[in-house]
């Protein structure tokens, strides 16, 4: 495990002037992957953490928002990988080697664009910086290099700027989301979990024929848009005053491995106490990174940077949730256990309307009658549905009428329109499942296929959990599928769900 505590390019201020770095570009190189802890004659793939910080050192070497650098080593590797399972370069079909998929660059080494991960990179980093440089493709609000939307015609230059990366498709002028640029940005929303603006670009600015191999002709040059644009999220200070975009949990190490220290609400105002700091856990591909933070109450913790934001130089008023977290406390339940892992997620669901205690119900353990949790208790499908739906759409739960006398009927009702593979159904012969207990798997099924509307495979939905750290098992057996889901288990995942993505 490797903790690498100060980022080598950590004082750049970043702007709408270009930085200039007069440093011999093999020393900048050694320098990076001594901070990194790689050696650069390895040649294996380092590991996440380790990637991490390659792309986004050798980013803010060249005043590049190491997002964007990052994305592309994602949207041209697939999984931010260099070499094969033989210890060589991937090369594709049209030549691409490496990491950054570098093709015909003359004014580079071949063999050390495959033999040297860091000088991949670069390369990647240098060609993308060019492209930003360029005058013959339109500018954005003058082109301020720390505006991730900024960025936009020179990540479509670096894949090319031909007809397929119209932002429009010509035939029917809908927006061409299989855009390079377009799934570069994609890639930024999913896994630095951070929300772009849409730019309003219109259908008549690109002009090409569909036929051709030629270039797009842009018939504006300079976009001057009244919206807010996203910042880079690399270049918070010490001593700077942050707020929190959603809520979210303070850890106490820089991984979501760690235990939690609370939670940030919603634009409550922190402090940045030092450099950011690259994932604890080796093994997990976060593209984010972490950032020391005080609270007023001086209680000190990490956070994502994900969910920091700049504008906070006076206390903003949270918004208000429409059950409000913190209202009901669920210490009043006879088997609330404040050390148990499901604690803070119970108080969570309970407060958002999730799930409901049992009132005035027989306690074996106490031989009285108490309001209870039972969070051991599995869940039948019918429930967990009843839970992702209170979630997912709470407004088309409550206004769908039913079909039938069933009490399951809207339930499965929904189920059957977002195509969720459930077991239990409307007929009669599927009846019966849905009050049989539904297993992790299955779980792990339906909400990886709410997600992303589309029905997943078991594989594929545990794969998800583990992607975007909703569990922290590491393989499918430790995750159990078979075995039931509990109350806890269901809304310990909602609530990491809720911290990721922030439905």
């Amino acid at each position: 495990m490797k903790k690498i505590l100060k980022p080598l390019i950590s004082g750049i201020v970043i702007g709408a002037l270009s930085l200039t770095i007069n440093i011999d570009k093999n020393v900048l190189a050694n320098d990076i992957a001594n901070t990194c802890k790689y050696d650069s004659a390895s040649k294996v793939n380092p590991d996440y953490s380790t990637m991490n910080c390659l792309l986004t050192e050798t980013a803010l070497s060249y005043n590049v928002p190491p997002e964007i650098v990052k994305a592309i080593a994602e949207g041209e590797s697939g999984n931010w990988r260099h070499f094969d399972m033989n210890g060589k370069a991937i090369v594709t079909a049209d030549n691409g080697i490496g990491i950054m998929q570098i093709t015909n660059q003359a004014d580079y080494n071949q063999d050390r664009l495959k033999s040297d991960i860091v000088y991949n990179i670069r390369a990647g980093v240098e060609t993308l910086d060019d492209m930003f440089k360029r005058k013959d493709l339109p500018s954005i609000n003058g082109g301020k290099r720390d505006i991730l939307e900024h960025w936009y015609f020179a990540i479509m230059a670096y894949n090319g700027t031909k007809p397929v990366n119209s932002p429009f498709v010509q035939a029917t002028g809908e927006r061409n989301a299989n855009a390079y640029q377009e799934k570069i940005l994609q890639i930024i929303e999913r896994l630095e979990l951070i929300d772009l603006t849409e730019l309003p670009f219109t259908r008549e600015h690109f002009q090409y024929d569909s036929n051709s191999r030629e270039n797009i002709k842009f018939s504006v040059m300079n976009y001057d848009f009244d919206l807010p644009l996203t910042k880079s999220k690399y270049f918070f200070k010490t001593n700077q005053k942050v707020n929190a975009t959603t809520n979210v949990t303070v850890r106490t190490k820089p991984t979501t491995d760690s235990p939690s220290m609370g939670t940030l609400r919603k634009g409550e105002i922190v402090t940045i106490t030092g450099p950011f700091e690259y994932e604890a856990v080796s093994t997990k591909k976060n593209h984010f990174v972490w950032y020391p933070v005080k609270r007023n109450d001086g209680t000190e913790g990490y956070v994502a940077s994900s969910y920091l934001n700049y504008s906070a130089s006076t206390p903003t008023t949270p918004t208000t949730p429409t059950t409000p977290v913190g209202s009901i406390d669920v210490s009043k339940f006879a088997d609330y256990k404040a050390d148990q892992y499901w604690a803070e997620d119970f108080q969570w669901a309970v407060n958002k309307g999730l799930i409901s205690g049992y009132p005035n119900v027989y306690n074996p353990a106490t031989k009285k009658y108490e309001n209870l949790l039972k969070p051991n208790t599995n869940l039948t499908e019918n429930q967990m549905l009843s839970v992702l739906f209170r979630y997912f759409k709470s407004d088309e739960l409550a206004s769908t009428k039913p079909s039938s006398s069933w009490s399951a009927d809207v339930n499965y009702q929904l189920a059957s329109k977002y195509a969720l593979p459930t077991l239990g159904g409307i007929s009669a012969s599927k009846q019966v499942y849905a009050v049989k207990d539904i297993t992790r798997g299955n779980f792990a099924r339906i909400l990886a296929s709410m997600h992303y509307g589309k029905t997943v495979s078991q594989p594929e939905a545990i794969q998800f959990l583990r992607d975007f750290d909703l569990t922290t098992t590491k393989t499918d057996a430790e995750f159990k599928p078979n075995d039931s889901l509990t109350r806890a288990h269901a809304v310990a995942f909602f609530h990491r769900y809720e911290q990721i993505f922030n439905k």
